[in-house]
């Protein structure tokens, strides 16, 4: 079984792996080329926890210890570790490029997995030095430290025992993994696409605004409705899901994205980190 996990991007999504990692007892890493990054990623972690600790779900001395579980670096060689999990910008490049400079500090062991949501594990394979049969999909869902499922995708080349590995790693986790073949948007992004772009169309149309359609879809059993959700999942990176399988699928109408969105991406209105989506926050 591993023991160390380093976790590359502090965003929202990153921070919440690294929070869950080192709550299930691995060493980790977090690593980002931000300082500032890191210190918000440490405040959002923090937070988070001493939450845990007011609701009784967790003691002030295992607070500590997650913490202490953790290494925040904006150093990249210190990026060593049996599995990466990069979480970085939605765009190949940056990613294979990441993976290239890790390879050469890593051991031929170490598994990469990629917590893309949309893009082709198989593509980012093809293009990084290592060995892409050690390349996996590693899918979490925000907030990473709440939601439950993790799907494992499986590249072309990916090898059975680094899926099977990173299927283990997950439940290890305290997460239940579903295996995926990869494809455009997996599973989930595929067909929540048009819980998304279909709220859009009725608040295009006027049939009712972003409060009413979020209040029926939650009533409805949903946990949150489609506008809160883009928001806590951040605009820029919902729009960018929705573009990728829209380029994907040959810009299949069921896929267009929404001017609505679109619009709030130009503007800067991203959702909860910017205080200001389809809602405005405090």
């Amino acid at each position: 079984m591993m023991d160390s996990i380093a976790v590359c991007g502090a965003g929202t999504m990153g921070a919440g792996i690294a929070q869950v990692a080192a709550a299930n007892g691995f060493t980790t890493i977090l690593f980002d080329i931000q300082q500032p990054g890191l210190d918000k990623a440490r405040a959002q972690i923090e937070k988070s926890l001493s939450a845990a600790v007011d609701k009784g779900k967790l003691t002030a001395a295992a607070k500590e210890e997650i913490l202490q579980r953790i290494t925040f670096t904006d150093a990249i060689e210190n990026c060593v570790a049996e599995v990466i999990i990069e979480a970085i910008v939605e765009r190949i490049t940056a990613k294979t490029a990441l993976f290239n400079q890790l390879a050469e500090i890593n051991s031929p062991d170490t598994i990469f997995a990629t917590n893309t949501s949309s893009l082709s594990v198989s593509e980012l394979a093809s293009g990084i030095s290592v060995n892409p049969s050690r390349v996996v999909g590693m899918h979490f869902f925000n907030p990473a430290h709440l939601m439950k499922l993790v799907e494992v995708v499986s590249g072309k080349d990916t090898a059975p025992e680094t899926a099977d590995a990173i299927y283990e790693l997950a439940v290890a986790m305290g997460k239940i993994p579903v295996r995926v073949k990869d494809s455009p948007g997996f599973i989930v992004n595929r067909v929540a696409r048009h819980y998304y772009l279909e709220a859009m169309l009725l608040a295009e149309q006027r049939v009712a605004d972003f409060s009413a359609i979020d209040q029926l879809l939650e009533n409805a059993g949903f946990k949150m409705g489609p506008f809160a959700l883009m928001d806590l999942i951040g605009n820029d990176i919902n729009l960018a899901v929705t573009q990728s399988l829209y380029d994907a699928f040959n810009q299949a109408h069921r896929f267009k994205p929404n001017t609505l969105q679109e619009q709030r991406v130009k503007d800067g209105k991203l959702g909860r980190k910017t205080g200001l989506g389809f809602y405005r926050y405090e």
